[in-house]
């Protein structure tokens, strides 16, 4: 009774007047507004043919506030105008000011409408202002921060720029969302891995999955975090699933996993995550769900018309999705990808840089060129590598003199091999040492997250739409903290594991006076360039790896010692040097019965089934005269992580005395107990006519936990001829040649 409310339902009022006096004294009140302000907003118009643009409020001592956004709308006054919610930060009054005027704004409800494009919507309809807002918007808006607050009683107010504008579209996915949070839009990616919270740089993941939520107008995730025994299941807990019950029982031990849900505001159920991995620790449990939660929604963002079933399978995760619930909540994200609008993007074009070829040290490579300064000195990152580097990000274009700083970083940290940075800059760096330069060019990525980063968003524009635009990225790698895995075989052997099992395998090239050899899964050289750098009968090297990043790497710490070779080590009988690209547990005829082959910790980068197919690929089809196979000793963990190095990077407020060890690197599917390595060995040299022979690195074979890396040695037996693969030898090669060094040809 003590309300009246307008026909249209758009303003309520007191049923009964304030009391005169109190009126008069309000009147008479000094406004608060002493001055005239002008505080700037942004124009979203409804139609996608006009771009959205910075605009001005010109707020005077004397009027309402809202009577001035009515005029800029076209409406009477503040009566005719539909203020929204708070957009972004909940502590903002960032609001979206729409016109009552448009029928369609007045529908409490909007009907749901599935279609891919905007013909089943009236012509008025605000796809931009819809998406940024999440529901049905018409008409043009205005994106303002201005309001009354319980904070004081003046107007406050504050300016909108149009990069505000983008900042906000960009933070509408997982990967935008991370990228602010690191204040790094064209330097950071959502990684695909999480390592340890230690490592992890800007927000966690379930931050920024409860972020996501709040973005689409979801419910808060709901997180059940479910405690496994150690069994067969337990992925963290190194058993061997195939082999579970050949093995010793190792100490029993608690995991968890982490189940996660999303609800819409109507609980409808959205995503189920129901992720196999556990953990020894709860929190890692959580982080780990919610980024394959993030990564799925990753892929949907960037591809929507990839069939939601199809990521289901490939997320990173168990997730599922139900379909009639996500397309109610995230319809609008399909229309937005469908339609190209002005402000969409401007990316993928063709990169012009034949200016640039001429200069010295250039390297062409996808569409991006690089060139690295600096002399070759100080440690090189690889995977698992924790990086610093600082860096600029220039938008030069044709015509302009001085290129557009668009984002800068004095020291800017990442692990290798996470996916936390764009893909060209980690390339870049594999090929780096520490003190080292680069200058990469590259294309124009979407135009959004330009002008989310430029402090100048207008000129950014501006910019963009030149004839000739691309970006330069300048780095510098400032230090490389070696991977945790490398750092305590250092500190615990000299030499470290890794020379001493470059060692094991020279002893069998010179016992078996070997000429070839293949090395699978070289990664980025180590291996090679140590054979290469010593003496032995070896006259063709080469090496096999599904990492283009770590194949650029070695080919070039190759190339520069092969250049030498005549010099270094006259003697060398080295004539040829190839790196393949591809699979290991893939065949490829040409590679078929060289004298040796090596794997040298690399089996456990794999899940434990891919191990089974390389090693039948290997002694079946490949069928070298020896095999060298070497994989972390799991049981030897305990030891290792007794050090000082290990207990560094636990997290200081999730210390605990676990009852068993965790893998040395992160990167790990499995490791294998000796009875596990010496099973899964034994049967493949019975299975393919091999004997086998185990042995090791680092430690003493007699005495318990037996060797840190132990190594199988597999020789085919003499009275098996080599096979006659028949078909498979004129079979399409399946390895792409990314580098060829030969002697003949250098010489010529």
């Amino acid at each position: 009774e003590l309300i009246a409310v307008s026909e249209e339902e758009l303003w309520i009022r007191r049923r009964e007047p304030y009391p005169c006096d109190l009126m008069e004294s309000l009147i008479h009140q000094q406004s608060p507004m002493t001055s005239e302000a002008c505080i700037e907003a942004v124009c979203i118009p409804f139609s996608l043919d006009k771009d959205v643009t910075s605009m001005s409020l010109n707020l005077g001592s004397k009027g309402y506030y809202l009577d001035i956004i009515a005029q800029d709308l076209g409406v009477v006054d503040a009566s005719k105008v539909l203020i929204s919610r708070v957009i972004g930060k909940a502590n903002s009054e960032m609001r979206l000011y729409i016109s009552a005027l448009e029928a369609n704004n007045l529908n409490p409800v909007p009907e749901f409408r599935a279609g891919k494009d905007l013909s089943c919507y009236d012509r008025s309809f605000n796809l931009r202002a819809s998406y940024l807002l999440g529901q049905q918007v018409y008409g043009n808006v205005i994106l303002a921060s201005i309001g009354y607050t319980w904070r004081g009683a003046e107007l406050f107010h504050e300016d909108v720029s149009r990069r505000a504008y983008f900042r906000m579209l960009v933070g509408k996915t997982p990967d935008g969302l991370y990228k602010l949070s690191r204040e790094a839009i064209l330097m950071a990616d959502l990684p695909t891995l999480f390592s340890t919270k230690a490592n992890w740089r800007g927000s966690l993941p379930r931050d920024l999955l409860c972020g996501i939520c709040r973005q689409h107008q979801l419910s808060e995730p709901v997180f059940n975090v479910v405690c496994d025994s150690s069994d067969s299941d337990c992925v963290s807990s190194g058993s061997c699933r195939k082999l579970a019950s050949d093995v010793q029982n190792l100490a029993a031990m608690e995991t968890f996993r982490c189940e996660i849900r999303l609800f819409s505001k109507k609980q409808d159920l959205i995503i189920e995550c129901y992720p196999k991995q556990s953990f020894r620790k709860q929190g890692d449990a959580v982080q780990y769900a919610s980024l394959s939660v993030l990564s799925w929604f990753n892929m949907h963002f960037k591809q929507p018309d990839v069939p939601l079933e199809m990521l289901s399978l490939t997320a990173h995760g168990d997730i599922k999705c139900h379909r009639a619930s996500f397309l109610k909540e995230f319809y609008l994200l399909e229309l937005m990808h469908n339609v190209q609008q002005p402000d969409g993007s401007k990316g993928s074009q063709k990169l012009d840089l034949n200016h640039l070829e001429a200069q010295d040290n250039m390297i062409g490579f996808e569409n991006k060129h690089l060139r690295i300064s600096g002399p070759e000195s100080g440690s090189s990152p690889s995977n698992g590598s924790f990086v610093s580097i600082t860096y600029s990000v220039n938008l030069t274009c044709e015509g302009k003199d001085m290129p557009l700083m668009l984002e800068s970083n004095d020291e800017f940290e990442f692990e290798i091999g996470t996916g936390a940075v764009v893909p060209c800059i980690e390339a870049a760096l594999l090929q780096m040492t520490a003190g080292q330069s680069a200058c990469i060019f590259m294309g124009l990525p979407p135009r959004d997250l330009i002008v989310a980063a430029a402090l100048d968003s207008e000129e950014a524009v501006a910019c963009v739409y030149s004839k000739s635009c691309y970006l330069e990225y300048c780095i510098t790698l400032l230090r490389v903290m070696e991977p945790l895995e490398d750092r305590m075989e250092q500190a615990l052997f000299n030499p470290p594991l890794s020379k001493q099992r470059v060692e094991y395998a020279l002893m069998y090239i010179k016992e078996f006076s070997a000429s070839s050899l293949i090395d699978f899964g070289c990664g980025s050289g180590s291996l090679l360039e140590s054979l290469v750098g010593s003496p032995s009968s070896l006259e063709k090297i080469v090496g096999i790896d599904i990492s283009q990043k770590g194949l650029v790497r070695a080919a070039k710490i190759l190339h520069s010692k092969l250049e030498k070779l005549d010099v270094m080590m006259p003697t060398s009988r080295i004539n040829t040097v190839i790196l393949f690209e591809g699979s290991i547990t893939v065949f490829d005829s040409r590679l078929y019965g060289y004298d040796i082959g090596t794997c040298l910790e690399v089996i456990e980068h794999m899940e434990e089934e891919q191990a089974c197919i390389f090693g039948d690929i290997a002694l079946g089809l490949f069928c070298p005269r020896v095999l060298i196979v070497s994989t972390p000793n799991y049981e030897y963990n305990v030891i290792l992580q007794k050090s000082n190095i290990a207990s560094q990077e636990d997290d200081p407020d999730e210390k605990s005395q676990l009852e068993t060890c965790k893998f040395r690197n992160h990167d790990h599917k499995f490791e294998w107990t000796r009875a596990q390595f010496n099973h899964w060995a034994t049967d493949l040299a019975s299975k393919h006519n091999y004997s086998v022979e185990f042995g090791g690195v680092g430690g003493i074979a007699d005495v318990e936990p037996g060797f840190a890396s132990q190594v199988a040695v597999f020789r085919r037996n003499d009275h098996n001829p080599v096979k006659d693969c028949g078909e498979c030898m004129g079979a399409e090669p399946h390895y792409k040649t990314l580098w060829e060094w030969n002697a003949m040809s250098r010489a010529s």
